[in-house]
């Protein structure tokens, strides 16, 4: 399986389909064509076009397919795994901490519908 790090390009052809385990908080941004997206356990779909950003918001399966020639980039997904790594006790400074929860606060999901879907 393939792994989507920060700053991921995926291209994609009409009907091709990406599989993205677990990537709650990360920033889909479409920079060609039109993506459908589906999140395991969410009754609603998500249609974006080109310029259109969104951020998963669940764990789980989430579902790409172009419907076109299409490409798309994964984003935030380092900052999340610092924040994780973090609460799970790694050691940090007074200093890092601030900076990581100022970064944290920075880069937090928006509100569902915050981007617009033209």
């Amino acid at each position: 399986m393939a792994c989507f790090e920060h700053g991921t390009i995926i291209e994609l052809d009409a009907r091709d389909v990406v599989k993205l385990p677990d990537v709650r908080s990360a920033t889909l941004r479409v920079t060609r064509g039109t993506l459908w997206i589906t999140q395991e356990g969410d009754p609603q779909d998500v249609v974006l076009r080109a310029g259109d950003t969104w951020v998963v918001e669940r764990d789980g399966l989430t579902i790409v397919e172009a419907q076109n020639k299409a490409s798309f980039c994964v984003l935030g997904r380092r900052i999340e795994t610092l924040v994780e790594g973090h609460a799970r006790g790694v050691p940090t400074t007074s200093a890092w901490s601030w900076t990581r929860d100022a970064i944290a606060a920075f880069f937090a999901s928006p509100a569902r519908g915050a981007a617009p879907y033209v």
